[in-house]
């Protein structure tokens, strides 16, 4: 009876499986993404693990990218930012300037702010844990520039004081709200991944940024934003280690970044100079920038040794960052002109 049982419960599977094979033969039809057809078999295969049974396929299911995304650049996302609502301006600034995942931006809680925010300090230092990363593999630390906290902290004194216009009742902001709160509840609940991709692509349409096209997905979505913050750390001369880190992707010295302390990361991320508004006049950084290069030397490469050899330093402002920025640079031209003045003195 109990080998009868077995067999009956084998030849079942089978056949659940060829019925799965069918689906993925229908998916691939209606040309569905290699990645969206292994999520929809994994979520039926995860259906039958909780119930204790085995589902598999003969056959792995590949899963090359078909439809890419890009990162945007700083003008697109400047064009963004002038059309967005406050809380869109912080939901974009949180994800380009934060680096975080669309599904980790939905769960984070004023908690995660509240010290560095509520003191002044910038950048703004976020812990995330293991609970709230894809896959929860292991927690991280990140961090948002001047830009977005502004946003922030304007964004949530106004569900402090309450929105008429948009019916929403003044809020009591505690350690457990959300950081980005769905004005479509008159609870106060988090907006959903789905919400925030929809947010986001509104914003790219009106902008002008995508049009109709013939494919599934579009190249600029709201995971895109996070590639902003890869590619521009890595333009500005950030470890890769260091940015993998901070965007909570496993890296084989997990540890070392770790144990280095949240000032070290935080002096680090400071010396990039990170930020989305474009720079439209040349400022005393700029200018010394770009007479320290006309001298054949990388002043990002200061400005970031300059951040190692401080590593407790922190700032309270955007005017104390770039004052401490202002007076690297100067350092260093002043050590440059004296090397130069000697050698000339030598010279016969």
């Amino acid at each position: 009876m109990q080998r009868f049982g077995w067999c009956t419960k084998t030849r079942v599977l089978v056949a659940h499986a060829q019925l799965i094979d069918d689906f993925v033969g229908e998916c691939q039809a209606e040309k569905l993404a290699p990645g969206t057809i292994s999520n929809h078999v994994k979520g039926v295969k995860c259906l039958y693990q909780v119930n204790g049974l085995q589902l598999s396929l003969p056959y792995r299911l590949p899963r090359p990218v078909m439809f890419k995304d890009r990162a945007p650049t700083p003008e697109e996302l400047s064009r963004l930012m002038e059309i967005a609502k406050l809380r869109e301006k912080v939901i974009i600034s949180l994800l380009a300037l934060g680096g975080f995942r669309v599904g980790t931006l939905c769960q984070l809680q004023y908690r995660h702010v509240r010290k560095d925010l509520e003191q002044g300090i910038v950048p703004v230092h976020i812990h995330v844990e293991a609970a709230i990363t894809k896959g929860k593999y292991g927690d991280y630390d990140t961090f948002i520039g001047a830009e977005a906290a502004e946003y922030l902290r304007l964004y949530l004194d106004q569900r402090r004081r309450g929105n008429p216009l948009e019916k929403i009742t003044a809020e009591t902001i505690t350690d457990n709200s959300p950081l980005i709160r769905n004005i479509q509840s008159d609870k106060v609940t988090p907006l959903t991944p789905a919400r925030i991709d929809g947010i986001i692509h509104s914003l790219y349409a009106k902008a002008g940024l995508i049009g109709e096209t013939s494919q599934r997905r579009y190249e600029l979505r709201a995971h895109s934003i996070r590639k902003y913050f890869r590619t521009q750390l890595a333009a500005l001369g950030v470890n890769t280690d260091y940015i993998e880190y901070m965007m909570g992707h496993k890296v084989s010295i997990y540890h070392d970044v770790q144990m280095k302390g949240i000032e070290f990361l935080r002096g680090i991320y400071t010396a990039s100079g990170l930020s989305i508004k474009p720079k439209t006049r040349t400022g005393k950084i700029d200018a010394l920038k770009e007479i320290i290069r006309a001298w054949g030397l990388n002043p990002e490469e200061i400005l970031t040794r300059e951040a190692l050899t401080r590593p407790d330093a922190s700032y309270h402002s955007t005017q104390d960052w770039e004052n401490s920025q202002i007076e690297a640079l100067r350092s260093t031209l002043k050590d440059l002109v004296r090397k130069e003045l000697l050698n000339a003195a030598k010279e016969p």
